[in-house]
């Protein structure tokens, strides 16, 4: 591995990645072969100072850009007087995001529990569920992702189900209802996604064995390959589980906190889910991540003795962070903003498929948006070759992508900037794509 920057690779450079190779578990995606020195707003930067335009925003993560100044004073001030406590102890820091999620929430949802990561705030979702309704199956997309424990794992589906032995029992996939490539069609050839949605829940009550307990979905899945229920499918899908007594799960890792235009992606389809988990985006960067329910199900769930007790449940420091990021939130209006930029975005990639045949669909709501590659027939390379070629340069340019590659979906690429970018940026972004789609499949054409 080596960086691929022009110039000849310093003896330092060396030692890190013969370092890496020999001390570094690999986890999953190549590393990318950068040696990243800082990050500031929209942007990170190399040891060797090459600037690279972050159109993930820290993996979807760091809605306020990186090191925004008002989190770095926070997190000095914080580390400084109240970092870290006994799990069974609580702080101001803690109730007061407690209270403010609540305010920024419909009714039933007042109670939270403060965690780390969005594994384990799905995780802690399951397992309240499975508490409460006395049962143990577990509904997810076939395209899920929702974290890599346990129960959160035997939700997903989309990657890592292959060679670790049985998932918990009760897990059941539905299909996800992908208005670009659709399985079940109405007479105009687009998804019928009503009919879908009833094969769905056929296939699910013929493998039920009477024990369904939760239903857990992103509203807009994102390493599924951004993919966004029409409207009406999450009504319909909570139709769905109040007749079986299951409840829904939510999970807002990434659409949560203004970065689809609201504050919440499902306000879009005026549905309450039972219980929300949101992280990333909370924490902005930071391990912060939280399950919100009602007084009704939190009441049950602490008669029945539940027990979620960690050792970074309800940490001061991070929900410290937490406020900040609301207090930003709440005072720039960044849903507004959101809206704003997301409709910039889309306008752009809109354009850039204008001018590229590659590019078989432009999807997704507010700063979180998908583009599809769809190579035609006979093409020489499949749409996973493509992207991963375009995201390598992509990177070469000074542009950061994220690719999912899965089977059936192929290349699509999650563009998710901050919630600070600027036109500018968002415009350089789309420059350095629109360039390297072109470079790529020029190559590509002259090659075949």
């Amino acid at each position: 591995m080596s960086s691929i920057a022009s110039e000849p690779p310093l003896a330092s450079d060396a030692a890190f990645w013969s370092d890496v190779d020999k001390h570094v578990i690999r986890y999953g995606a190549p590393f990318v072969p950068e040696i990243i020195a800082r990050a500031e707003g929209s942007f990170v930067y190399t040891e060797r100072g090459r600037k690279i335009l972050d159109f993930t925003s820290g993996q979807m993560s760091s809605i306020l850009g990186h090191s925004h100044p008002e989190i770095v004073a926070t997190v000095q001030r914080q580390v400084a007087g109240l970092d870290h406590l006994y799990s069974g102890m609580l702080s101001r820091p803690v109730v007061e995001l407690s209270r403010r999620l609540a305010e920024t929430l419909p009714d039933p949802l007042t109670k939270t529990l403060l965690l780390s990561t969005g594994a384990e705030s799905n995780e802690a979702a399951i397992r309240m569920a499975k508490l409460v309704t006395g049962k143990h199956e577990i509904v997810s997309f076939a395209r899920s992702w929702h974290g890599m424990t346990q129960a959160a794992a035997g939700a997903t589906y989309s990657a890592g189900r292959k060679g670790y032995g049985p998932a918990a029992p009760g897990n059941i996939p539905i299909p996800v209802p992908y208005e670009y490539r659709p399985d079940f069609i109405d007479a105009e050839g687009r998804l019928d996604w009503r009919r879908q949605l009833d094969v769905a829940f056929g296939l699910v009550d013929a493998q039920s064995t009477g024990n369904l307990a939760a239903c857990i979905i992103e509203p807009i899945l994102s390493s599924g390959g951004v993919i966004e229920p029409p409207l009406g499918y999450l009504a319909a899908l909570k139709r769905k589980c109040v007749e079986r007594g299951m409840l829904l799960i939510l999970d807002e890792a990434q659409t949560g906190l203004c970065r689809t235009g609201t504050w919440y992606a499902f306000q879009r389809d005026g549905v309450v889910p039972d219980i929300l988990t949101l992280s990333k985006t909370l924490g902005a960067g930071l391990p912060l991540a939280a399950v919100v329910t009602s007084a009704e199900i939190e009441q049950a769930a602490a008669e029945r003795g539940f027990l979620f007790f960690t050792t970074h449940v309800s940490d001061p420091l991070v929900a410290a962070v937490g406020n900040t990021v609301l207090d930003v939130l709440e005072r720039d209006a960044l849903d507004a903003r959101a809206t704003e930029l997301g409709a910039f975005l889309r306008a752009g990639l809109l354009s850039i498929q204008h001018r590229h045949a590659i590019i078989g669909d432009v999807r997704g709501r507010g700063l979180l948006q998908g583009v599809e590659l769809a190579p035609g027939t006979g093409a020489e390379e499949s749409s996973d070759e493509l992207g991963a070629a375009i995201t390598r340069r992509c990177l070469e340019l000074g542009l950061h992508m994220n690719i999912v590659q899965l089977p059936g979906i192929g290349g699509t690429f999650r563009i998710a900037p901050t919630l600070t970018s600027t036109e500018d940026e968002i415009t350089l972004g789309l420059e350095m794509l629109d360039q390297a789609i072109e470079e790529v499949t020029a190559r590509t054409h002259l090659a075949a």
